[in-house]
């Protein structure tokens, strides 16, 4: 996913400068691993879900694919923070009305260093 090597990946290294594990496909899923059970696992042993909502997430969701599946999943939880980077909550909601609906975060409001502090503050809760 183009997505993956640029703010994802930022976001990742400023979360993991701040101490928090992170579940980052990269990084956590081998050559040869089934991408699915690698996300399911990740999920299950994480407490909080984090989705970088980009132009590409809501270009993959419609299409009903793997980004779609892992969003699925996430939307159980009850720790979920949206965080949106290069597009708009209007955007979102009209692509998922149910991940709009979450509180999150905007890097166009704030830059993703300040997002990370954030979001590394509510996992140390």
């Amino acid at each position: 996913w183009d997505d993956r090597q640029g703010p994802a990946k930022a976001l990742h290294d400023a979360l993991s400068s701040r101490g928090v594990s992170v579940w980052f496909s990269e990084k956590d899923v081998s050559l040869g691993t089934p991408l699915l059970r690698a996300i399911d696992k990740g999920l299950a042993n994480s407490r909080i879900g984090i989705v970088l909502v980009t132009p590409a997430l809501l270009r993959r969701l419609p299409a009903e694919g793997i980004a779609d599946k892992e969003l699925s999943a996430l939307l159980a939880r009850n720790q979920l923070v949206p965080v949106v980077h290069e597009t708009t909550y209007e955007a979102l909601r009209e692509v998922s009305p149910l991940l709009a609906s979450r509180s999150g975060l905007s890097t166009e409001e704030e830059p993703m260093a300040d997002v990370a502090a954030k979001l590394a503050e509510l996992v140390a809760l």
